[in-house]
């Protein structure tokens, strides 16, 4: 989009009631699809700061019911349909936690996340992330030791996380095996 059609796009009083509606009506049926078209929404027009926390909220509530429901299943998340979103969150909530320098926060949740998702592609990158958040990387640290600038192009659905990295995915992990037995026993209470 130009600037011009931002500019529209924040002052069409159509767009801006179809939004507050999709908004009103993703929150009340527990849309998690409908929400992130919320806040992708406002976050590209950047608007109002409190209803982008409030939407980020609901989402992050969604999420988490909802993947403890199908974990309590013993079943893994596929990134399809709503479980996407799910992933999406949950990992979107660990790299806000690393921006704050909660690494321990991050590693906590990406640990989680990698153990309970059923993509090999995916769950290896987040043992990439897990073995940075070791090395107490904060996650500027990571952007310029660890990840590609000019990542591939890979299935759409990949373009939420962060899976291309400056060296091969599996001389990283084969050159921190160790490190990453030493996560899975001192994280595994967290599976439990």
């Amino acid at each position: 989009m130009t600037q011009d059609e931002l500019n529209q796009a924040r002052t069409n009083p159509e767009f801006l009631t179809y939004l507050e509606k999709t908004r009103v009506d993703a929150i009340k049926t527990k849309n998690i699809s409908a929400l992130y078209e919320v806040l992708d929404s406002l976050l590209i027009l950047d608007l109002e700061e409190e209803k982008v926390n409030d939407v980020y909220e609901h989402i992050l509530k969604i999420a988490f019911e909802n993947v403890d429901n199908i974990v309590n299943t013993g079943k893994k998340l596929r990134l399809e349909g709503d479980e996407l979103y799910y992933v999406r969150s949950f990992y979107e909530h660990a790299i806000e936690k690393w921006s704050c320098d909660d690494i321990e926060g991050a590693k906590e949740l990406l640990f989680v996340l990698s153990n309970i998702i059923d993509d090999g592609l995916l769950q290896r990158a987040l043992n990439v992330h897990l073995i940075a958040c070791s090395k107490n990387y904060n996650l500027e640290q990571f952007y310029e030791n660890m990840v590609n600038p000019e990542p591939s192009e890979l299935e759409e659905k990949y373009g939420y996380f962060i899976v291309s990295f400056q060296e091969e995915t599996e001389k990283i992990l084969k050159d921190n095996t160790v490190v990453l037995k030493t996560l899975q026993h001192n994280l595994q209470h967290l599976l439990d």
